[in-house]
């Protein structure tokens, strides 16, 4: 029987002010969502007091949140595959949003630790929303609608740091989570109303053991590069975690791979469009994550280290600022240049600006507007090179596993955050200088970790030029049923569930 033929974008209800608010409400959660992943740093120094904790209690605050997200990415991406994106990015942001409400309403140091874990969930908001945005939107908006999806990650972090700066300077500190409660619930009125629920599913059992596997590697993992620093890296604790999730993500990966429907198909990761862009993520995550680590200590460093310029809280957010509004504006570049030229050109250059602003950083880290250069270049760098990642996936996997894939990929990019962050902390901690007695990074180790996340970002450069460039077009399968290869998901399909559909076109 013929298939029928595709309906317009009228057809398919793709006009309307719903419509035209679809990317910018998913953008709006993505910002929202890296806004959360920032909002706690600011009060740190000040939660010990303010919860009647230790420092190493309050640190949770932070690793609760990174555990959860990287444990729950991949799970709620496989999830949204199989049960509708749409519903599953509504129940992720909501749990977001109750982690705000729960802080609004505690000083408890056990309770607020497990309100960030739920934060955490958001994390899989950037995944959802690019797999959404594969599904719905015609091919000549898609590859502008990722590229700015992919950046409110860095966006959202530069924004979070000042605001949450403001509001802790001038309100109790319980107000940051009553604002991002109130916007959390809007953002999920907002999807309801102007967010379709996409018809490509990947039907199947969902797989439990799969997902308990890799929760507990991955949290053996984390919590090990995590608290290395503190527990202390050649400590039992540690090096059974090390151990621990060695084995527990090697039988986890032997019972992947005999899976009927695994929870990450690893014979498809196996291949190297779609593994190279994952090791691609996890170097890319460690250069980027540096910048944000190392120019709010280093802008903050008394006056008295002989480089360090004193700055306030709210005057480091704002450093950062620039670096937030140049991902904003170059992100529409970057979705033409990946057209233009393939997203692997794309993520390759992005690695090697993120070199070059590490190399400004290295020649001048004493002027503040060199600093901010600097930082901004590897912003620029940074949003060239994320909006070019999840081009690579959706175009090297099937419709179906779009949601878990790029779930897997900004996994492998919050690991390498995770790195990123053990290796910085145990480099300043190796380069020290007393001042007033007290030991303080001193410049050489600022520039060593400058050095170390330069290299990192041109092995990342390296990695983007080894992935293999798009097959030659051969016959699409929609071509015997009239169908445009580029038509969105939902007009070629309806209503139905599609199965190991091939993107083209991302």
């Amino acid at each position: 029987m013929a298939s029928p033929a595709p309906m317009s974008a009228p057809d398919r209800g793709t006009t309307g002010l719903r419509a035209r608010l679809t990317v910018p409400v998913l953008a709006y959660c993505g910002i929202l969502m890296a806004v959360m992943q920032t909002v706690v740093v600011p009060l740190l120094p000040d939660l010990p007091r303010l919860t009647g904790a230790s420092p190493a209690a309050v640190s949770w605050m932070v690793t609760a949140a990174l555990l959860s997200g990287a444990v729950l990415t991949p799970v709620l991406g496989r999830a949204g595959d199989m049960y509708g994106k749409r519903r599953v990015l509504l129940l992720s942001f909501a749990l977001m949003t109750a982690g705000s409400v729960i802080c609004a309403s505690t000083s408890r140091i056990g309770v607020l630790i497990a309100a960030r874990a739920l934060q955490g969930a958001a994390v899989s908001v950037v995944p959802l929303s690019i797999s959404i945005l594969r599904d719905e939107l015609p091919a000549e908006r898609r590859g502008s609608a990722v590229s700015l999806m992919s950046s409110t990650v860095g966006i959202g972090a530069a924004l979070g740091l000042p605001a949450a700066a403001v509001v802790i300077q001038y309100a109790d500190w319980h107000t940051m989570f009553r604002v991002t409660a109130v916007l959390g619930a809007t953002g999920v009125v907002l999807v309801r109303w102007a967010v379709p629920e996409s018809p490509v599913r990947e039907p199947g059992r969902f797989d439990m053991t799969g997902a308990l596997g890799l929760a507990a590697g991955l949290i053996c993992l984390l919590l090990a590069v995590s608290q290395g620093g503190q527990w202390g890296w050649g400590s039992a604790r540690i090096v059974g975690l090390f151990l621990a999730a060695v084995l527990v993500l090697a039988l986890w990966r032997w019972q992947q791979l005999r899976a009927d429907r695994p929870l990450v198909d690893l014979r498809l990761v196996s291949r190297p469009r779609v593994g190279l862009a994952h090791v691609a993520a996890l170097l890319t995550g460690f250069a980027f994550y540096a910048n944000s680590l190392v120019t709010a200590q280093l802008v903050q460093a008394p006056k008295a280290t002989g480089y360090g310029l004193g700055l306030s809280i709210v005057q480091t957010g704002l450093c950062l600022l620039p670096g937030g509004v140049t991902m904003l504006l170059f992100s529409p570049l970057s979705a033409r240049l990946s057209a233009a030229r393939g997203p692997r050109v794309t993520l390759a250059l992005g690695a090697a600006v993120i070199a070059v602003g590490y190399a400004v950083r290295i020649a001048d880290s004493r002027s503040l507007w060199m600093i901010i250069v600097g930082a901004a270049v590897v912003a620029t760098g940074t949003t060239l090179a994320y909006s070019a990642l999840p081009a690579l996936v959706l175009r090297a996997v099937p419709a179906g596993q779009t949601a878990s894939a790029n779930g897997v990929n900004v996994l492998m990019r919050t690991i390498g955050q995770a790195v990123s962050s053990a290796a910085v902390a145990a480099v300043l901690v190796h380069h020290t200088v007393p001042v007033a007695g007290v030991p303080v990074p001193a410049l050489h180790g600022y520039l060593v970790a400058f050095a170390v996340a330069a290299a990192v970002a041109l092995a990342a450069c390296a990695v983007a030029l080894t992935i293999p460039g798009d097959p030659a077009p051969g016959p699409a399968p929609e071509a015997a049923s009239g169908t445009a290869p580029d038509a969105p998901a939902r007009a070629r399909d309806g209503p139905r569930t599609v199965k190991g559909e091939a993107m083209e076109g991302a």
